[in-house]
């Protein structure tokens, strides 16, 4: 079984609850329920895999056994999956005595769009009304990751320590769905909470209140939606100004706004798998970021008039060595980039991507770098302008000076992978990618 995996590139709508157990009842028992609201309540979403010390087909049978596999002294933990669209990831978390029985789940479904139509999003906030009622909450909510990751939670603010002890111990965000535990909403006042100017306020067996501020969960960064949690929050958290809680949700709104990527031709390949890395609620602003890039032109090359001559006695020793370089680089990236062993041009965007992604001027000791690294890396790419642009190794007794002729330049591969192997950002303006494109161009009869 292959299960989808959450990806960077869409939004989610984030599920985060917190409740509690009976813990002299039979586990079984207790989370009988749970599963009952899933499967009624989860349609088109419904998992289909649980994941424990191995995966097995959705059942309530295999979801006991993968709890009991991974309990582990006070705790345990699962995971739950899809194999078709949407995807979907549930991990739901047990705490055993002598820690309070609690109750966390925190789940994943994507893309946010799914949300899109009342009647899914009605479906899940029964969901987490059968939840929220069979297992007191605490405090549970669901809305875009997105916007959650803008609103700074969920320290909101505080150091780590402090956030940790105090939880949600009052309203620093209204969600698209909440529920607020009874003792929050005795600290707001009951009388206040179940007043809020929302879509659906309820009350709830146990003294929590459910309060859904708009109909559709994925409709959230309207501007309708955007009012109707900026009056709820302000309604309960009255030492708010509301036209500073509406600006902050406004601007949270446009910089989740999608932003077409109109990237440099030469690296658009380069940029957008950056991009995708990017986590999703900064993922428009690097696009606009990247719009208005532009790296700097290469410099490193001469007119072929002012190439240096070779000085090397053994033109062919010389030449093997650059050769051993190159492999080095090979047999140093070949797992992590199958494509290095083509010398292809497509390999040197794939090189780029793995040495930005793993962030290598930073976590590499510099004289490593710049004794090993850069010149693997100056001779593969060298390699690569003769392999496919049918460029000549001029060799020198100075690698920094070792030139490849293409046309009518000289081209000065270990000087760019020198400046390249700086910083990550230097990994972007003096990509080996945007130097073999302008050697190409340069090159073309």
């Amino acid at each position: 079984m292959k299960v989808l995996e959450l990806s960077h590139v869409e939004d989610s709508l984030l599920l985060k609850f917190e409740g509690a157990f009976e813990q002299q009842a039979p586990l079984e028992n207790e989370l009988t329920p749970l599963l009952e609201a899933l499967e009624q309540y989860a349609d088109g979403w419904m998992p289909d895999v649980v994941n424990g010390k191995r995966l097995r087909k959705y059942s309530r049978l295999a979801t006991w056994k993968a709890l009991e596999e991974k309990r582990e002294g006070r705790g345990a933990s699962i995971f739950l999956h899809r194999t078709k669209w949407p995807a979907l990831s549930v991990w739901p978390r047990l705490k055993f005595p002598p820690l309070p029985p609690t109750l966390a789940l925190l789940m994943e479904v994507q893309p946010l769009s799914f949300f899109s139509q009342a009647e899914r999003s009605h479906q899940l906030v029964e969901l987490v009304r059968a939840w929220a009622s069979r297992y007191p909450a605490t405090h549970a909510s669901a809305h875009s990751l997105a916007d959650h990751q803008l609103s700074g939670a969920p320290d909101f603010g505080r150091d780590e320590k402090t956030a940790r002890r105090d939880g949600f111990d009052k309203v620093y965000e209204v969600c698209w769905l909440n529920v607020f535990g009874p003792k929050l909403v005795e600290t707001v006042g009951r009388e206040r909470v179940l007043s809020t100017p929302a879509w659906r306020v309820e009350e709830l067996p146990n003294g929590a209140v459910l309060l859904v501020t708009w109909p559709t969960a994925a409709d959230f960064a309207s501007e309708e939606a955007r009012l109707a949690q900026a009056r709820a929050h302000v309604h309960l958290r009255p030492d708010l100004d509301f036209d500073t809680v509406l600006r902050a949700l406004r601007e949270r709104s446009a910089a989740l706004a999608p932003v077409e990527p109109l990237f440099p031709l030469d690296l658009a390949p380069l940029l957008s798998r950056v991009v995708d890395r990017t986590a999703i609620h900064e993922r428009q602003r690097k696009i606009t970021e990247f719009n208005a890039w532009r790296p700097p032109e290469p410099t490193e090359w001469l007119p072929v008039e002012e190439a240096l001559p070779s000085d090397v006695g053994n033109p062919k020793h010389t030449l093997d060595q650059y050769s051993l370089q190159a492999e080095h680089l090979v047999a140093m990236l070949h797992t992590e980039v199958p494509s290095i062993s083509k010398r292809a041009p497509e390999s040197l965007t794939d090189v780029d991507f793995y040495f930005w992604r793993d962030d290598s001027p930073k976590r590499r000791l510099r004289e490593v770098l710049d004794e090993h690294v850069v010149p693997a890396v100056g001779a593969y790419l060298g390699q690569v302008l003769v392999q496919n642009l049918g460029g000549r190794w001029i060799p020198r007794q100075q690698l920094m000076e070792a030139q490849v002729l293409v046309g009518d330049r000289v081209w000065l591969p270990f000087v760019r992978a020198h400046h390249y192997l700086r910083s990550r950002q230097s990994l972007l303006d003096y990509s080996l990618t945007r130097f073999y494109r302008e050697a190409e161009r340069q090159g073309a009869p």
